[in-house]
């Protein structure tokens, strides 16, 4: 992790009994790079599934830039901003802000250009096997 050098999205739950928060706060201490660390309301699947529009959900949020000293977990809980709603739109904002401003077509199915043509479209039919 230590040499992750690109901007950080990670997310903690406040009361997951998988992922303990305060366990997943310790990237700070392991990584140089920016990080947007975000603790949201609910447990370890309640937390992560919390879709906008998603009655009574809150998160906090905080950035921590790359030479910004590490604070503790207790420390961040205090600072960070609370907001209302779901993270999900925090996170959507936080890959418009790291992504180009043009859209990127996929790559095209197959490989054309060593005579691989696809086999069906998407998704194919493997998916509805049983």
């Amino acid at each position: 992790i230590q040499n992750i050098r690109v901007p950080t999205f990670v997310v903690g739950t406040e009361r997951d009994h998988v992922a303990p928060w305060r366990s997943v706060y310790k990237i700070h201490s392991l990584s140089d790079a920016d990080l947007t660390f975000v603790l949201t309301s609910g447990g370890h699947n309640a937390g992560i599934v919390s879709e906008p529009g998603h009655a009574g959900r809150r998160y906090r949020v905080g950035l921590r830039r790359m030479h910004d000293l590490c604070v503790s977990a207790e420390e961040w809980a205090e600072r960070a901003e609370s907001r209302t709603g779901s993270w999900w739109e925090e996170w959507a904002g936080w890959l418009a802000a790291q992504s180009a401003p043009e859209r990127v077509a996929p790559p095209l199915p197959g490989a054309p250009d060593k005579g691989y043509k696809p086999l069906q479209d998407a998704p194919c039919s493997y998916v509805l096997q049983r």
